[in-house]
């Protein structure tokens, strides 16, 4: 008798530590999990509001907003040489024909002019007033200032006006880990100088998202107006990448398909909520999701 209980004990006490050891497996693989999917501080990137963009809008890359105010989106797409303007929410829109048809990946305002990035760096700026007409004979164009290259990101200070650009993939970055940042002045007239580079260490993304992230492809850059860190967005990567102001990188959260279905543009309004532009598909419309910012109570 005794025997039987001894051995009942034991087996009760295999039963609890293996439960106990598959809780403790799956708390792990849940933190970890959480860890991966996680959001900076202040967001949660799992809970957006979704505002649709119009059939014109399907393929929408870059946009921007004039003083850190989101009632009203700047914004462009990949094909045509326009840049669109509507209220938040709405699929009312006005465009400006600034340029002929081509591959435009981003969009900033700084000085009271809209900058139009193209795709092999190639600038483009003009009045914002510009905006009123359906197109504009003032644009000025600033080309073969950056390394021959592909680019897609692009930033503008709306204080000095310097604007940043990344290299999505540069002949000087593919046997490094490096990715290639400029700093560009501009003048009066709408043309732009290059001031300084940087690059910006993206080595570590796989680790911190936890998945295999292979080189560091960003789309998409905007500096968040009250930590001033940078973020970067990677549609090949999925990933949303933190820098300090330095470009030494925080943190790396991996974006989820269910929600980003090809994230091309990024911006903040002045209170620090998050706007995140995506390319739409067969499946899906093109959209802006917005994430709203929390800030932490001390």
């Amino acid at each position: 008798m005794n025997k039987y209980f001894s051995e009942k004990k034991q087996w009760r006490f295999l039963f609890l530590l293996a439960t106990c050891f598959l809780g403790c497996t799956i708390t792990f693989f849940s933190c970890a999990q959480e860890k991966t999917d996680g959001s900076p501080a202040g967001y949660n990137l799992a809970a957006p509001k979704k505002y649709n963009m119009p059939n014109i809008l399907q393929e929408i890359s870059g946009i921007a907003f004039l003083n850190g105010n989101s009632s009203t989106v700047y914004a462009e797409q990949d094909e045509e040489g326009k840049v669109f303007v509507f209220p938040l929410g709405s699929k009312d829109y006005t465009h400006t024909k600034f340029a002929k048809n081509g591959d435009y990946e981003d969009i900033a305002i700084a000085k009271n002019r809209v900058i139009v990035l193209k795709s092999n760096g190639d600038l483009y700026s003009f009045p914002i007033t510009e905006t009123k007409k359906t197109e504009t004979t003032q644009t000025v164009e600033t080309k073969s200032i950056l390394p021959k290259g592909e680019y897609e990101g692009m930033y503008a200070d709306p204080t000095s006006g310097q604007i940043y650009v990344l290299c999505k993939e540069c002949k000087q970055d593919k046997k490094g880990k490096y990715t290639s940042g400029f700093v560009l002045n501009m003048h009066s007239d709408g043309k732009f100088v290059l001031a300084k580079k940087f690059n910006v260490d993206g080595s570590s993304i796989g680790k911190l998202t936890g998945r295999k992230k292979g080189a560091f492809r960003p789309s998409a850059l905007a500096q968040h107006p009250i930590t001033k860190d940078w973020y970067i967005v990677s549609a090949i990567n999925k990933a949303l990448v933190l820098t300090d102001a330095q470009w030494k990188i925080k943190a790396a959260y991996h974006l989820s398909s269910n929600t980003f279905n090809q994230p091309e543009g990024i911006a903040f309004d002045k209170a620090g909520n998050l706007y995140i532009s995506n390319e739409g598909s067969d499946s899906q419309y093109g959209n802006i999701l917005k994430f709203v910012y929390q800030r932490s109570k001390k």
